[in-house]
């Protein structure tokens, strides 16, 4: 069928649906079920994928974790370019940028007032240097968001294992939070180490958080349990196949009083928060740069790729600068790879060649209204691209089929699905069918939880009809994205 006389369909249908929706006070979309996101952090799920840069001294000692006796003047980057950091960014498809503004040994990238271990102590730019301040700017040039890791733990704090520790940290987070614009996520790492008296800090989470809300309230909060979005578990890039954005956090907290691995990995069945999963890894085998280190192959980033976006999660990749304070050009022209790579695999959408769409129900199928009927059929989640519009079964349906028709055989092995999260997370089991030659279905899939994205490995097939079938869901089914793509790159078919 010709895609402009559907997309035509498509706009018809939905204005008579809006016309519907004004004189049918009966119609009723699908109620929320359990927690929702927030507008911010569904505007967060949907960046996908985003950029970490570990920098520090750290970058100069070799280091991963410094003991805070570094002296200032060891940070000295001979050519900062935050400009250059920004355009790999856009380069690679990421939306936004989080910084390392504070690691463990307590050295600040900007000039805070409530520490003597920062840039402003250093010989870098005669003391005058703000990498923030470069970054930040250099993000807003480039329509990239603006993040920030603070770490709570300090190993340069002289009142670090004490109750005034607590004070100085929202200082910090004050300096830090309104001086460089919008920062779309807060990133608290959960790591907890003595202090110069021999004492663990008592952090104050509630405190920590607030901070941040009241100066950035639009802000999503990292950390092992939020409450913006949490850790996934491991730094190998490798999400839970099974993957609820429900988190129970009452009785925990970051760092050692965190969740198991296991349960941040998959999430909690009937978690009572909106938590969703973010995937922080690294491009290079450590965290900050060393010279004797290379980057994934690509590979191994599509790898990564399919075990994060594509199991429900957000992709942080840390591309770590280097002592010039630039972007490695392997790293860069690796992450040019990377993206041409994901263009060419989900460049065409073949379920959007399917001449026949049907289901085996739709949100008021029995309706004598066809304008009403029309606006939950299943050919919006696939030929409309408006985030907003989606199938949706009758309330009482949660285990429904979606089949594909095709003049002539197709052949995929990918499937893309997607719920419509502002309404909640849903499906817990599903799988995928394709007709053989001789007229009967056989399964290529099986799976359990869908979420924001769900991007199904399978072996190449090839066949005129395709069924994705819902077996269970917890509320009636609301899909918003149906895909089918070729990828002809990875070099892998399960995962």
């Amino acid at each position: 069928m010709n895609k402009r006389f559907i997309k035509l369909i498509v706009a018809a249908v939905c204005f008579c649906c809006s016309v519907q929706a004004q004189d049918e006070p009966s119609v009723a979309p699908p109620k929320p079920f359990g927690p929702v996101p927030t507008a911010a952090q569904l505007a967060w799920q949907q960046m996908e994928m985003n950029m970490f840069c570990h920098f520090g001294p750290n970058t100069f000692t070799g280091k991963e974790w410094g003991d805070g006796t570094e002296i200032e003047d060891i940070f000295n980057p001979t050519a900062l370019n935050c400009d250059q950091w920004a355009a790999v960014a856009k380069s690679a498809g990421f939306k936004g940028i989080i910084i390392t503004a504070k690691h463990h040994d307590g050295f600040c990238l900007w000039p805070n007032p409530v520490s003597e271990h920062t840039v402003a102590q250093s010989n870098w730019r005669n003391g005058q240097g703000d990498v923030l301040r470069e970054l930040s700017d250099a993000c807003r040039k480039a329509d990239l968001k603006f993040g920030v890791y603070i770490s709570p733990w300090d190993r340069n704090a002289p009142t670090y294992g004490s109750p005034a520790y607590n004070e100085t940290f929202l200082q910090t987070l004050q300096s830090a939070l309104t001086q460089y614009g919008p920062i779309y996520e807060q990133w608290f790492d959960g790591a907890n180490g003595e202090g110069p008296n021999g004492k663990k800090q008592v952090y104050d989470w509630p405190a920590f958080n607030g901070q941040v809300y009241k100066l950035q309230p639009n802000a999503v909060i990292f950390s092992d349990v939020g409450p913006g979005c949490r850790w996934m578990g491991n730094e190998q890039g490798v999400n839970g196949r099974t993957c609820w954005s429900r988190l129970d956090i009452a009785g925990y907290e970051p760092g050692a009083l965190a969740p198991t691995q296991d349960t941040l990995n998959v999430g909690n069945y009937n978690g009572a928060n909106w938590i969703p999963a973010e995937t922080d890894v690294s491009i290079r085998p450590g965290w900050f740069y060393r010279d004797s280190e290379h980057p994934k192959t690509l590979q191994e980033l599509l790898k990564i790729y399919y075990t994060s976006v594509g199991r429900n999660s957000l992709l942080l990749l840390n591309v770590p600068p280097d002592q010039r304070g630039r972007i490695a050009t392997e790293d860069s022209a690796r992450l040019v790879e990377f993206r041409q790579a994901l263009d060419q695999i989900f460049a065409d959408d073949l379920a959007k060649h399917s001449y026949i769409v049907s289901t085996s129900n739709y949100r008021f199928q029995d309706s004598h209204s066809e304008e009403l009927k029309n606006q939950y059929k299943t050919i919006y989640a696939i030929y409309d691209d408006d985030y907003d519009i989606y199938w949706a079964t009758d309330d009482s349906v949660h285990s429904a089929y979606v089949e594909l028709e095709y003049v002539r055989p197709l052949t995929f092995n990918r499937v893309l699905l997607q719920e419509y999260i502002p309404l909640g997370q849903r499906v817990e089991q599903f799988h995928i069918e394709v007709m053989n030659e001789d007229g009967t279905w056989r399964t290529i899939a099986e799976e359990t939880t869908i979420g924001y994205k769900r991007i199904v490995l399978t072996e190449k097939v090839t066949t005129k009809k395709v069924r994705i079938v819902i077996d269970k869901s917890r509320a009636c089914i609301v899909l918003n994205k149906i895909g089918l793509y070729l990828d002809t790159i990875s070099k892998f078919d399960t995962l």
